[in-house]
């Protein structure tokens, strides 16, 4: 016998930042018309479920340990044949990971505090069994052991390359109207670093 309980809670997110942003989003739809006003346009306000809206570091900071939490919670309630799905620990290194588990996080979330059971039973229906499918599709058995670097990496590169882009400008813009901004020349400069001050990059999710 084990002191386990049958089924483990879900994790809510509980840092202040990221309460606070839920607070937020909740009064920016239910609030008054002055705490609408307060709070301003709605657009600007992060959205967690889509981690680049969350620009502020603590914000993003609670919403990868809540993140991670959430996965850790999941492989454990949801995963029982590890060879069905089960989200690889390397998941930031992946960018759409990211996005996909960010979404499924909150749909959890929201599915929990609904005041039927109707919002969790198409959690289990449609969100899982479709986040399963792709986690599957996407990234294979790439990392069940170790994680691996991006295998399309150097397509990608050839996508973003200054010829590339030139040559899809040319085909995009025939009328010979004014020159478009490479819309990848800044991603290909950008670096992101995460709360260690690692450098973390874009295009290929990997920390240098």
């Amino acid at each position: 016998m084990t002191d386990r309980p049958l089924a483990l809670p879900f994790p809510l997110p509980d840092g202040p930042e990221l309460s606070a942003a839920y607070k937020d989003l909740y009064l920016a739809a239910e609030g008054d018309d002055e705490t609408k006003e307060r709070i301003g346009d709605p657009a600007l306000l992060p959205r967690p479920w889509d981690p680049p809206t969350c620009r502020k570091r603590q914000l993003r900071q609670e919403l990868w340990e809540w993140l991670d939490d959430v996965v850790t919670w999941f492989n454990t309630e949801y995963v029982w044949d590890p060879t069905a799905g089960m989200i690889p620990p390397c998941w930031p290194q992946h960018p759409h990971l990211v996005h996909e588990i960010a979404v499924l996080a909150d749909q959890r979330r929201r599915a929990g505090i609904d005041t039927s059971s109707n919002g969790l039973e198409e959690w289990h229906r449609y969100a899982v069994p479709a986040f399963l499918d792709r986690l599957k599709e996407r990234t294979g058995h790439h990392c069940d052991e170790h994680h691996q670097s991006w295998p399309a990496r150097s397509r990608y590169a050839r996508h973003i390359s200054e010829s590339a882009a030139t040559e899809r400008r040319q085909v995009l813009h025939p009328d010979g109207g004014a020159a478009r901004q490479d819309p990848h020349a800044r991603q290909r400069q950008w670096r992101l670093e995460d709360e260690s001050g690692n450098t973390i990059d874009p295009a290929t999710g990997e920390i240098a």
